[in-house]
């Protein structure tokens, strides 16, 4: 019988990673992990919690204003780049450390080095030391995908925002995913001058009334909002950088953030090696169960290129240690993903799009547009967007749709609903929560006009 090292091998400590090799090892497996960055992956370290920490910085620059609408007396604001980054990086620091531990107390070996495979069972670090595994998952996650043009050295990408030691006085987010979006909002809200393009439209994919509500929203703050041009050239020029679009115009910025995607962290892995199946892009490919076309090695998270979302990539995780370490196959459910997008105003979105739902049901849409509560007294006239798409025949709820403050905590509690596979009617019998942005999605009776 062959003797391994390991029962399981994890390549990459981010989220799913952790969860993977930490539920393993309580069903008993030993279990190794090798980051030759920082635990915590990109969701904890440099994605979506210091962004979210710097979205609520930012949110503060409207709550100063807003604040005098309801009687308080506020100084002139200002805002300390340098103090705020330490706030964020001692948190940052914090998280990794949780996360360091928590494999620790779970007897996980944490092995701080690059790993690349061999074969199905063979791992070899950087300093060429190998190790065996009679189960090897590779989570190594994602990382920004950068355009091509003449200049794109001149760019940085999302992961380098994090390492700026001064605050822009104007940048260029180019791009329209959400990447590109909840950063020019960030940047916006600190005071930052802002300009966003994209050679399409934003967001694409999202429902169009979504869309469109939050290009006018982003407008209306004073974003430079230009679409349908792409930059073709950029130059260093008296100390900022000169962009030239594909239609002739330019703009002169301190920064550039290119944020036109992200792409499966495959490369150097030895994949290739060890006979792992690859798709589009350098997606590993893998079955329902995550399993790749060797029967010894698994992939998780954004490296599959299935959905790029940390909740997923944990449920992937947990998905993995049932299937393999409890003798559970089970596989992961990547039906009916809520999201969030933290722009201002924050979207949160469950099911269907109105443009796809109409491609095979018969729908009737709900569609609600008012002013929160909350931006009455100060007249700010930042507006919410609420929808819900169902289906006429089975009266079934097939999408939900929120624009505007706390959208993302909303969309959260609607999820669990629409899952369960909840009907306008069972959305209409529920008692409303007042006074709340929420209620609207229980007190909207009447469908738009078709047409």
């Amino acid at each position: 019988m062959t003797q391994f090292d390991y029962d399981l091998f994890v390549i990459g400590a981010g989220s799913g990673g952790v969860r993977a090799a930490r539920v393993s090892a309580g069903m008993g497996a030993t279990v190794a992990i090798a980051e030759e960055s920082r635990y915590g992956g990109t969701c904890v370290i440099r994605g979506c919690v210091p962004k979210k920490l710097m979205v609520y910085a930012s949110a503060y620059s409207e709550m100063f204003e807003d604040a005098r609408g309801y009687g308080w007396t506020v100084a002139e604001p200002s805002f300390d780049w340098a103090a705020m980054k330490t706030a964020r990086d001692t948190e940052i620091n914090r998280l990794e450390g949780i996360y360091r531990k928590m494999l620790g107390n779970s007897g996980v070996t944490m092995i701080d080095s690059r790993a690349r495979l061999v074969d199905g069972h063979t791992v070899e670090l950087a300093d060429g030391k190998r190790v065996t595994a009679k189960t090897i998952l590779i989570a190594t996650g994602g990382r920004p995908a950068l355009p091509s043009f003449e200049g794109v050295g001149h760019t940085i990408v999302s992961d380098d925002i994090f390492d700026i030691e001064r605050q822009p006085d104007s940048i260029l987010c180019v791009g329209g995913g959400y990447i590109s979006l909840e950063f020019a909002c960030v940047f916006h809200g600190l005071g930052t001058k802002v300009t966003v393009s994209n050679r399409s439209t934003l967001l694409r994919g999202y429902d169009g009334d979504v869309r469109a509500h939050l290009i006018e929203a982003l407008e209306h703050k004073g974003i430079d909002i230009r679409l349908g041009v792409t930059p073709v050239k950029i130059e260093e020029k008296d100390g900022r950088k000169l962009v030239n679009f594909d239609d002739g115009s330019t703009v002169s910025v301190d920064t550039v953030l290119a944020a036109t995607g992200r792409k499966p962290n495959t490369d150097g892995l030895g994949l290739e090696d060890a006979g792992i199946a690859m798709g589009r892009g350098g997606a590993i490919e893998v079955d329902e169960y995550s399993r790749t076309n060797v029967p010894s090695v698994y992939a998780i998270g954004d490296v599959t290129d299935r959905v790029q979302l940390t909740p997923v990539a944990i449920r992937e995780g947990m998905a993995f240690a049932e299937t393999v370490f409890n003798d559970n196959p089970t596989s992961p459910d990547h039906e009916l993903i809520a999201t969030a997008v933290f722009t201002q105003p924050e979207i949160g979105i469950i099911g269907l799009t109105e443009e796809d739902a109409r491609k095979d049901h018969d729908v009737a849409i709900y569609r609600s547009t008012f002013r929160a509560m909350i931006h009455t007294l100060p007249d700010r006239q930042e507006k919410t967007l609420m929808k819900i798409i169902v289906d006429k025949a089975s009266d079934r709820v097939l999408g939900v749709h929120i624009v505007g403050h706390h959208a993302g905590e909303m969309i959260q509690c609607a999820a669990i609903a629409v899952k369960m596979g909840a009907t306008k009617a069972d959305f209409d019998r529920t008692m409303a929560v007042h006074p709340t942005s929420a209620e609207e999605l229980v007190t909207m009776r009447e469908p738009v006009a078709e047409g």
